[in-house]
């Protein structure tokens, strides 16, 4: 069985890293009745007694004595992590996985990726290496971040070229939630383009979330839940929704979302975590979906929706969840993949469905979904036989498609309205370290990576259907 290292950075990072623990907690408690330390768990967890001078580990068959998640922490501010440490999780990590300062990184991707990146890479590296070392056969990190603050965005990007610099063989797939254009921090955007830049050239995969897609998704659920329609009821106390997994006190604002991105990590992890008919490998991931290195933004959408908040509804016929997996309203970006071109998709469907099951809807939706010439078989599935708790079946779809270039023009264009004024760079300059030209080479990074998904929406145009095959007569 493989391991794999979730890093958490940021205040972002940390809050839907520590909901993902909750909640993976959660399904293995349902899944292990018998209270074995089995290789579903060592996935991500390790087992340590702690009646032992050394602290020693328990290997896969003993007994559950003290689960520690598979986990390195970091944040320039101290107060998200300190909640956590205070609250239900606080066994699940120790001390030697956390990395906090005091001060923050105050909105600035300079002072997290070169100040902090400096001044703290060592004990980055040293952490990293020793997560690396509790693990028999390590296949993936996991990076969760945002792009709009300042530790996320520079210090977490900083984390990534570290773990390509460390660890070249192993995958890094980053989880990345982008700001709205309404975002409260002014320079979110010369961030964000900053950070795209590092992605686009040390990340294997990133799955990117909007948060403006996350809050439509949030209000779709409450409409949901006054809509008094029958079974539409969001169970406001029940332990998906709450958001109190990963800290104390009462539910906060971005709880509700936070909770989707971790749905989103339940599923794209339950392969490595659960036995199933058809398992997908982590690395499979990009091996199938990533044809060209630069182009390795997976557009994620899950489904049923309500699953997300633990919406009691009537469950979606299996055919229907299929077909939601590609409607815009399920997409964690706004973008809507049927009007743009695919490069490759994958379907991760978890429950008790059948490889026939997949193959139908494939066909059946397949007509309606437009590849690229070279790749019309671009199709990669998996099935997990563990479904999320209280619920028959679901469905995440992971699509290498074009309509992931809107959302970058837009962050260009907010970016160019600051630059072209030079507004707030002297912040950024000030930093040691930190040249103008790294906005220009990240714009410019940015502008290619347009183009190069411009180039091949343009040969959507020229795609001709499949011709008829032959028949032969029996």
């Amino acid at each position: 069985m493989t391991q794999s290292v979730v890093v958490q950075v940021g205040q972002c990072g940390n809050q839907v890293g520590c909901r993902f623990w909750d909640l993976a907690l959660r399904e293995h408690a349902h899944v292990n009745k018998k209270g074995l330390y089995d290789e579903a768990l060592s996935s991500f967890f390790r087992n340590v007694d702690s009646r032992k001078s050394d602290g020693g580990a328990v290997g896969v068959g003993g007994r559950i004595q003290h689960l520690k998640a598979r986990a390195v922490l970091v944040d320039m501010e101290e107060g998200v992590v300190k909640e956590i440490l205070q609250g239900p999780l606080r066994e699940v990590f120790d001390s030697t996985q956390l990395l906090t300062d005091v001060s923050g990184s105050g909105n600035n991707w300079a002072v997290g990726h070169m100040m902090y990146g400096s001044a703290y890479r060592e004990q980055i590296v040293e952490k990293l290496r020793k997560a690396a070392e509790h693990c028999d056969c390590l296949q993936c990190f996991f990076l969760i971040h945002s792009m709009g603050g300042g530790t996320g965005s520079g210090l977490g990007t900083r984390v990534l070229g570290l773990l390509e610099e460390e660890f070249p063989e192993v995958c890094r797939i980053v989880t990345s939630i982008y700001p709205s254009a309404e975002d409260d921090v002014i320079t979110s955007p010369y961030n964000s383009v900053l950070a795209m830049r590092e992605l686009t050239e040390h990340a294997d995969c990133v799955l990117p979330v909007e948060n403006q897609s996350l809050v439509d998704i949030v209000n779709k659920i409450k409409h949901m839940s006054y809509s008094g329609k029958a079974g539409s009821v969001i169970k406001t106390d029940s332990s998906i929704i709450s958001g109190r997994g990963g800290v104390s006190g009462a539910e906060k604002p971005f709880d509700a979302m936070n909770n989707i991105v971790a749905n989103l990590l339940l599923n794209i992890t339950s392969s490595a975590r659960f036995e199933g008919s058809l398992n997908m490998d982590l690395n499979e991931i990009a091996m199938n979906l990533v044809p060209f290195p630069r182009l390795h933004y997976l557009v994620p959408s899950l489904t049923p929706l309500y699953t997300l908040a633990d919406v009691s509804v009537l469950s979606r016929r299996l055919d229907q969840m299929f077909s939601d997996a590609f409607s815009k309203d399920h997409q964690l970006i706004r973008a809507d993949p049927k009007h743009s071109l695919y490069l490759a998709c994958a379907l991760m469907v978890r429950g008790n469905v059948q490889v026939s099951d997949l193959r139908r809807n494939i066909e059946r939706l397949r007509p309606s979904l437009p590849f690229v010439s070279w790749n019309q078989e671009g199709w990669k599935t998996g099935l997990c036989s563990v479904p999320p708790v209280g619920h028959s079946h679901s469905l995440l779809a992971l699509a290498n498609n074009t309509c992931v270039k809107p959302t970058f023009v837009d962050l260009r264009e907010r970016f160019a309205k600051l630059y072209r004024k030079k507004a707030h760079l002297h912040h950024y300059l000030h930093v040691e370290g930190m040249e103008q030209s790294f906005f220009s080479e990240a714009m410019a990074s940015l502008s290619s990576l347009i183009e190069e998904y411009h180039q091949l929406d343009a040969t959507k145009r020229t795609l001709v259907p499949d011709a008829p095959r032959l028949s032969i007569a029996r």
